[in-house]
C-alpha cells in the first residue's frame, strides 16, 4: 500500500547517486535538487565524500533513519541494502530504478521477490524496480526529463512502463496538460497500477486532490480492485482515460461456441473500462487529448457549434463530431442575421460559423458572445484559429482566453498553426489554456469521452439463486458440454424461461414426445457436432410420419447421441452468450440471433455481474437494436424481458463461476414472451 513516506517524504537518501546526470543515481539526484526537494537529502556513494554538493556515505550501515530510498545500484546488491534500510534505518517506501530483476531472469525473479517479503515485512511501500521513480507536489524522483510543469489540478498519472510514460508526459506538455503527480510502477512487484490507485481513492479529497487520472497499463493484474477503485473515483466526480496494451493474443485457446469466438482479453477489458466509466484510448496522443478535454468544463448536451476563419479544418471537424454521435445545429432566424451584421462580407453562420480568413478578435468574441446567450440549440463552441503567418494573433487568443472564464457552455481551441504562431500559443498556454491543434484527433476524443458511460453501481439482492439447488445439479458433472437435461435444470434455477422438450433415443419415444408436444415440432441431434452443419436440425414438422423419417435420419448422423424435440415456436431472433475470461471473470453477450450473431457480430459485452440499467444503456448501441423494438409495422421484441433474462443469465454466471462457455441461441421473442429456445453449456471446473 502507498504510505505517506513515499507521498511526502521528510527525508530521501538516493543510493548510487553520483555526480554522473547522465546516469539514473546522477539525473535523479540532480532532478531533486533542481526542483527543491525541502527535506534532508543524502547520497551513499563509495568513491565520493560530496555528490552534486551533497554529502556522500560510503554505505548505507552509516546513514541516520531516512524516509524514502531511491535505488540506482546493481540489482545484486539491492536485496541487502534493502534489509539494511528497512530494519535498521526505518525506512518504509522505496524507489528500484534499476534494471536485472524479474524482467530479465529467474534469478532476477527470486532477488525481487526477497526484498518485496523484507519490505512487507516493515509494512513498507516499493515502486519498481526497473521503472523512472515518482514525480510528485513534494519532489522530483525520477531519472528521466522533461519534468512537466506541477500543478495540484494536473493529471494523475500512473504508468507500466516508464519510456511510455515519458512519451505520454512529451506528448501532453505542448497541449499545456499539466501533472499533478507520475507514478511510475515499472515490475510492479509490490504495487501495482490497481494499489497506486487504490490509494488515490482512499485518500481521495474533492477539495485538494486531483480530479483527472490517466492509466498506462500493459497488464491487469487484478481486475477486481481496478474495478473497484476506479468507478468509486468516477462516482466521486473524476474523470479516468486509460490505455491498455498487449491484448493482441485474443483467442489462445480455441473456442467452440458463438460466445468463445467473439470473446478474448480485449473484449474483456473493453466490458471492464465501459463497467468502470474509463474512457479507453489506443495512443498517446488520443489519451493526452483525452485529458485535455476532461480540463475543459463539462458538456451538457451533443449540439456543438463551430466557429472558424477556415473552411477545410471546419468541414473535417463537422465529419468527425458527426461520425462521433454529436450535432451540428442549423443556426438561423433572426439573431443569426442579426449576428452576421457584425461580420464582413460573406462570412456565414450557419453553422459551422465562418468570419473568413480576415476575421478579428472583436468578431470572434461578438460570435462566442451570441452562442453563449441567444443560440439556445448550442451547448459548446470549438474555435478554429490559425494564422498563415503574415500577423500577430495575440488579441485573437486573448479574447479566447477572456471568453473562457466567464461562459458556462465549454469552449474548446483549435490553434493549428503551432509553428507560425507558436509564440502567441506559448503565451495562451501560459495562462492555464490548453490547445488541440488536431481537429479530427480531437473530435474523436470527444467521442470516446460522450460514449463512454458512466459506472452503475449494482442493487442489492436483485437476482438470488439458490446456490445449494445449483451446486446439486453440477456435483457429479464433468468438464464439456452438459447433457440436455442439466441445461434445462440450470435454465430453470435461474428462472430463464425455455421452450419444452423431451430427448428420444428410439423412434418410438420420438413419437410419442412429439404427440405430448403438439405438433409442429422442431427435432435437433445431440451430441459434439454442430447440428446446421450436419443437417441436425428439422423445422415445422406436422406428422407422426415425418417424425419417422427425420428421426431415423438424424440418428444415422455421425457422433449424434439423441435427437432433442421442441414445439415449433415463431418470433424474433435472439441470443444471450457467455465466456470465462480470466482474470476477468464471465462476460456476457446479447443482442439479435442468425445472420447478426454469425455473420455481423453486432453484440453488446458487459462484464458480471450486470444490473438492469446497465443492459438497458447498452441495447441501443447495437446496430439492430430499432429491429428490436419493431419497425415498417413489423412486431418487436419485449425488452423488458429481454433484459430480465440476460440479468438471469449474469446471475447464473456469479453463482457458478465452473460456466467456461454458454449459448443461448436462438432465444426467441415476441410482445408478450421471450423464450430459450436451444442452449448450449460447457463447464470448466
Amino acid at each position: 500500500m502507498v504510505n505517506n513516506q513515499l507521498v511526502n517524504p521528510r527525508s530521501i537518501v538516493v543510493v548510487g547517486g553520483s555526480n554522473t546526470v547522465q546516469k539514473p543515481g546522477g539525473k535523479v539526484l540532480k532532478n531533486l535538487i533542481d526542483h527543491q526537494f525541502k527535506g534532508q537529502l543524502y547520497v551513499v556513494n563509495p568513491k565520493e565524500t560530496e555528490v552534486q554538493g551533497i554529502r556522500a556515505f560510503a554505505d548505507v550501515n552509516q546513514l541516520p533513519q531516512v524516509d524514502l530510498a531511491i535505488l540506482a545500484i546493481p540489482a545484486k546488491l539491492c536485496p541487502e541494502t534493502v534489509d539494511i534500510l528497512a530494519h535498521q534505518k526505518e525506512t518504509r517506501a522505496f524507489i528500484i530504478l534499476s534494471a536485472g530483476f524479474s524482467e530479465e531472469s529467474h534469478e532476477g525473479a527470486e532477488i525481487e521477490k526477497q526484498i518485496v517479503k523484507t519490505i512487507n515485512e516493515v509494512n513498507g511501500s516499493l515502486i519498481g524496480p526497473n521503472c523512472i521513480g515518482v514525480l510528485n507536489y513534494n519532489y522530483a524522483g525520477v531519472f528521466t526529463t522533461p519534468i512537466p510543469k506541477l500543478d495540484p489540478k494536473g493529471c494523475d498519472f500512473i504508468s507500466g512502463s516508464g519510456a511510455t510514460a515519458v512519451f505520454i508526459m512529451e506528448a501532453g506538455m505542448p497541449k499545456g496538460l499539466t501533472f499533478s503527480s507520475v507514478y511510475s510502477v515499472g515490475n510492479s512487484a509490490q504495487m501495482g497500477v490497481e494499489e497506486v490507485l487504490e490509494y488515490m481513492d482512499t485518500n481521495f479529497d474533492p477539495q485538494t486532490s486531483s480530479k483527472v487520472k490517466l492509466l498506462y497499463i500493459e497488464n491487469i493484474k487484478k481486475p477486481e480492485k481496478l474495478l473497484k477503485h476506479a468507478s468509486s473515483l468516477v462516482r466521486k466526480g473524476c474523470k479516468i482515460a486509460a490505455i491498455k496494451s498487449g491484448s493482441s493474443e485474443a483467442g489462445s485457446r480455441a473456442a467452440s461456441s458463438h460466445t468463445g469466438a467473439m470473446a478474448s482479453p480485449d473484449v474483456a477489458v473493453d466490458a471492464l473500462f465501459k463497467k468502470a466509466g474509463i474512457v479507453r484510448c489506443y495512443g498517446r496522443d488520443e489519451l493526452t487529448t483525452v485529458a485535455s478535454i476532461f480540463m475543459h468544463k463539462p458538456l451538457e448536451g451533443k449540439r456543438i457549434a463551430i466557429i472558424t476563419h477556415a473552411g477545410g479544418p471546419a468541414v473535417m471537424l463537422t465529419d468527425a463530431l458527426s461520425q462521433g454521435g454529436f450535432e451540428i445545429p442549423k443556426i438561423e432566424g433572426p439573431k443569426a442575421q442579426e449576428l452576421l451584421t457584425h461580420l464582413f462580407p460573406g462570412s456565414s453562420v450557419a453553422n459551422p460559423i465562418d468570419f473568413l480568413a480576415t476575421g478579428t478578435a472583436e468578431q470572434l468574441g461578438k460570435i462566442i458572445d451570441y452562442c453563449e446567450n441567444e443560440f439556445e440549440n448550442v451547448d459548446a463552441m470549438v474555435v478554429i484559429f490559425g494564422s498563415p503567418g503574415l500577423f500577430p494573433v495575440y488579441d485573437v487568443y486573448n479574447v479566447l482566453d477572456e471568453k473562457m472564464k466567464v461562459c458556462k457552455k465549454p469552449i474548446y481551441p483549435v490553434l493549428p498553426s503551432i509553428i507560425n504562431v507558436a509564440d502567441e500559443i506559448k503565451e495562451f498556454l501560459s495562462k492555464g489554456r490548453l490547445n488541440f491543434p488536431d481537429e479530427v484527433v480531437f473530435a474523436k476524443a470527444l467521442a470516446q469521452i460522450h460514449n463512454t458511460p458512466k459506472p452503475i453501481q449494482l442493487r442489492d439482492n436483485q437476482y438470488i439463486l439458490n446456490k445449494e439447488r445449483l451446486s446439486s445439479i453440477l456435483a457429479n458433472v464433468d468438464n464439456g458440454y452438459l447433457k440436455p437435461a442439466e441445461v434445462q435444470m440450470l435454465l430453470d434455477a435461474a428462472g430463464i424461461p425455455r421452450a419444452g422438450e423431451m430427448v428420444a433415443s428410439n423412434v418410438i419415444d420420438a413419437v410419442k414426445a412429439a404427440d405430448e408436444l403438439g405438433y409442429p415440432v422442431v427435432m435437433k441431434v445431440i451430441g459434439s457436432v454442430h447440428k446446421s452443419d450436419v443437417g441436425g436440425v428439422a423445422l415445422n414438422i406436422k406428422s407422426k410420419d415425418a417424425v419417422v423419417k427425420e428421426f431415423e435420419r438424424m440418428i444415422k448422423i455421425k457422433d449424434v447421441t439423441g435427437i432433442l424435440i421442441q414445439p415449433m415456436l415463431s418470433g424474433m431472433e435472439l441470443f444471450i452468450g457467455a465466456k470465462r475470461e480470466e482474470p476477468f471473470g464471465h462476460l456476457v453477450m446479447f443482442g439479435m440471433g442468425g445472420i447478426f450473431i454469425e455473420v455481423l457480430k453486432d453484440v453488446q459485452t458487459l462484464l458480471v455481474p450486470v444490473s438492469k440499467d446497465e443492459v438497458l444503456n447498452a441495447l441501443p448501441k447495437l446496430k439492430t437494436y430499432s429491429m428490436l423494438k419493431g419497425v415498417r409495422g413489423q412486431e418487436g421484441v419485449n425488452i423488458e424481458l429481454f433484459v430480465d433474462i440476460i440479468c438471469k443469465v449474469s446471475a447464473l454466471l456469479a453463482a457458478v463461476p465452473e460456466i467456461y462457455e454458454m449459448d443461448i441461441n436462438p432465444l426467441l421473442g415476441k410482445k408478450n414472451q421471450v423464450i430459450a429456445v436451444d442452449a448450449r453449456i460447457r463447464i470448466e471446473k
